[in-house]
């Protein structure tokens, strides 16, 4: 599970664009109860999403012209210049160069060997995020991808992630955690894209899941506030209640209301 203990090729970050910057806002605030903090007048609109004071995310807002409304997730790395080189040398595109982010760390985005964007936070003085696996918060990330053996190869060269098969009803599910770590750290797991069935066509993208104290009251709630239910609350055995969303502008996400031992 996803803790903020972070280690490196873990997620340590994610963030939200929109073209409606105050109406993502007003959304997610109203389904999880996030509050917008800037991040100062030097940070070019960027903020961070809060519970109770604590950062469960960023935001910003987006031009059209930049691309869709979308949630991008981040891997802690060492070093981001090093990284980015790895993504290159496995076939995959440096989409913004690393970068000092006003000393609190280095930022870039890159794509793996299918063009899924991703990102690369490498610590300065923002760690990474403040919450993680309780409501409101990330706890689990998804890969949709053409070929699964493929992908595992380029985080495995990138990231140096691990991946295991684990026993799923109807066949096995791939388990991806970072490396070392064990599989008591997996964080997130890859999955072809055609068991995305809600949008025939669909490009591969990485997947947020947030935990939430009630799936179907969330479901509700998404349809309220304009936002689309791509796929409806359903149980997962042994993993929890999960329903894939979309924010009223198009941002993917999904949550989960995960079973505890003894819960």
């Amino acid at each position: 599970m996803l803790t903020t203990r972070f280690v490196d090729g873990a997620p340590n970050w994610l963030d939200v664009t929109s073209t409606d910057l105050d109406g993502a806002l007003s959304f997610y605030g109203a389904l999880f109860g996030w509050r917008f903090q800037s991040a100062g007048p030097d940070a070019g609109g960027y903020g961070f999403l809060q519970l109770d004071g604590r950062t469960a995310a960023g935001a910003m807002g987006t031009t059209p012209e930049q691309g869709p409304p979308a949630w991008t997730v981040y891997f802690q790395s060492p070093d981001a210049e090093a990284t980015a080189k790895a993504a290159e040398e496995a076939h995959g595109r440096v989409l913004a160069p690393p970068m000092d982010v006003m000393g609190q760390g280095h930022l870039a985005v890159l794509a793996d060997q299918a063009g899924v964007p991703f990102g690369i936070w490498q610590p300065g003085l923002i760690k990474g995020l403040d919450v993680a696996n309780e409501p409101g918060a990330l706890s689990w990330v998804e890969l949709y991808t053409p070929d699964i053996a493929a992908a595992a190869a380029f985080y495995r060269a990138v990231l140096s992630l691990e991946t295991a098969a684990v026993p799923f009803p109807g066949g096995t599910y791939t388990c991806v955690n970072a490396a070392g770590a064990g599989e008591d750290a997996m964080f997130g797991g890859i999955v072809p894209l055609a068991a995305d069935p809600v949008e025939a066509g669909s490009h591969p993208y990485w997947l947020p899941y947030f935990e939430v104290a009630d799936t179907d009251v969330v479901v509700a709630d998404t349809r309220n506030l304009g936002g689309t239910v791509r796929a409806p609350a359903t149980d997962l055995p042994g993993v929890g209640r999960i329903a894939k969303l979309a924010d009223p502008y198009g941002a993917r996400f999904a949550v989960i209301r995960s079973e505890r031992p003894g819960g």
